[in-house]
């Protein structure tokens, strides 16, 4: 039996265009409808577009948000974040300055980018947030996320950088193809661990819970799900750890997934 379905977002959730098919939210409902409880399981925070994608999915839930730095209960925002270490910030905000690349720091509700790349404004705009840079030195709140934006012949060059306190894991979106998104989380911080904790809150044995992913940092919490569930379009990484694989996330691959948790 299936109680919980966390789902990633990009390449999941949603595909090339950004928006999530109709049969998608239709499975959603009729899931919602069976007593499934549903939880968005992304590199997102818990704002933006995001944010609505989980209150559409189960408005009255937990939430994994951020790599699974940010598990956030919806009706009254109480949270279960865990911040970066203050030294491990102002490393990747000096490398940031020294190397040009573009560095973002998140907090449970807000985000901070300096740079005025062309990236950096896409980023905004498949966050559904407005484009506007800030001073890092001048950043307000406790940060629980930091996350480079790379080009993907950059990728290996920084994941083999020193990254002192801190847990990387590398994704992608298919709004954002040249791009590759680095996310760095405290140590010990990542989905899987995220959703033992979502798990947890609902009383719930890992072995009622299905996981739907499609990127490298989907996988530790495909390892923690006792139905992990593969994207057609997953990476084969990640197909290598799930039970299945269903569809492309362009031809209703998440649909198919939410239906083999209602068959349960």
């Amino acid at each position: 039996m299936i109680r919980l379905v966390c789902i990633d977002v990009d390449g999941t959730l949603v595909g090339k265009s950004g928006m999530v098919a109709p049969e998608s939210w239709e499975a959603a409902a009729r899931a919602r409808a069976a007593g499934i409880r549903l939880a968005i399981c992304s590199g997102r925070p818990a704002f933006g577009r995001a944010r609505g994608f989980a209150d559409r999915l189960d408005a009255n839930g937990w939430h994994i948000f951020q790599n699974g730095s940010s598990v956030v209960h919806l009706p009254d925002g109480e949270t279960r974040s865990r911040p970066l270490p203050e030294e491990s910030v102002l490393a990747l905000i000096g490398r940031s300055r020294a190397t040009g690349r573009i560095l973002e720091l998140y907090t449970d509700t807000d985000y901070f980018v300096e740079s005025s790349a062309p990236r950096a404004r896409q980023h905004a705009a498949l966050l559904g947030v407005a484009w506007a840079p800030r001073d890092l030195d001048r950043r307000s709140g406790t940060i629980v996320r930091a996350q480079w934006i790379v080009s993907h012949d950059e990728v290996e060059r920084v994941l083999a950088e020193p990254h002192d306190g801190l847990t990387l894991a590398a994704s992608l979106s298919p709004v954002m193809p040249d791009a590759t998104f680095i996310n760095a989380t405290p140590v010990g911080v990542d989905k899987g661990d995220a959703l033992r904790r979502v798990a947890a809150e609902y009383g719930m044995p890992l072995s009622e819970v299905m996981m739907v992913g499609d990127s490298d940092n989907d996988i530790s919490a495909l390892k923690v799900a006792g139905h992990p569930v593969a994207m057609g379009n997953a990476e084969e990484s990640v197909k290598a750890v799930a039970a299945r694989t269903v569809g492309d996330v362009e031809r209703g691959g998440l649909a198919e997934a939410l239906e083999l948790a209602m068959l349960s």
